[in-house]
This record gives structure tokens, sequence and C-alpha cells, in this order.
């Protein structure tokens, strides 16, 4: 499983951030830190699709990003714009 791991993070965008994963009786832990918020998140829910039953996350997120991202919250969310060939309604 953690080579799985390891093998995900290779290809993964988070792959530059430097994590360390280690498996220890289907627990994946991760150790590291990072700048952008999303990249923790994004370590859980790869270890748990390559089969991790449990995940311990020790990622910390730097408080350049945390003032980001609540900057983010303040300012709003961006909306997404969906493009549509053809209405849905008859």
């Amino acid at each position: 499983m953690e080579a799985a791991i390891r093998a995900k993070l290779a290809k993964s965008k988070i792959g530059k951030d430097g994590f360390t994963v280690r498996v220890q009786g289907g627990t994946a832990y991760w150790e590291g830190a990072t700048e952008v918020v999303q990249h923790k998140g994004a370590a859980t829910r790869m270890a748990k699709t390559a089969g991790a039953k449990q995940v311990v996350n020790h990622i910390t997120i730097s408080d350049a990003a945390r003032e980001k991202a609540a900057g983010n919250l303040v300012t709003g969310r961006r909306r997404v714009q969906v493009k549509r060939g053809e209405s849905r309604t008859e």
C-alpha cells in the first residue's frame, strides 16, 4: 500500500511539496509542510484511494497560505461559468 501511495504522489501535483508517508497496520501517516491549503486534503484522499483504512495527517500549512485562504473567503467564492450547447428543457 505504501508503494501505491508513493507512486500516486510521484505523479501528482502535490509531489513537489516533499511530503513523506509511511504505512503501518493499514494506517497512512503523512508528514511535511505546504504552501497550498488544498494539498493537505489531497494527501488524505490519495491515501484513502490507495487503500488506507485510516489516515493520520501531520502536514502543516504555512501562515501565508492560511491568510490567503481567509482572504478568499472574505472576498467571496469565484463562480464557474458552464457553457452548454443546447438547453436542457424543451
